[in-house]
């Protein structure tokens, strides 16, 4: 099955991160797309390029949004081919 699709770049105590986590639990369940998190503050690399512009979802590697889960464009991206 190899990597998810999706990544989301979280930080610890980051309310917009537990919904984005909470968005991104019922798109994988809906849809079967894998997802995992990551720590911003766990990479130096990560924590320069994202900060506090958390949470990030990241699509097939590329930054898809921030902040917020766009849940309709999730999806219909999800659905289309790659």
């Amino acid at each position: 099955m190899g990597e998810p699709r999706l990544t989301l770049i979280t930080r610890a105590g980051c309310h917009l991160c537990d919904e984005a986590k909470a968005t991104l639990a019922r798109v994988a369940a809906d849809t079967a797309a894998g997802w995992w998190e990551v720590d911003v503050a766990a990479d130096i690399e990560l924590e320069r390029e994202y900060g506090d512009r958390v949470p990030v979802l990241l699509l097939d590697g590329r930054e898809h949004g921030y902040w917020r889960v766009e849940e309709e464009r999730l999806r219909r991206d999800l659905a289309a081919p790659r």
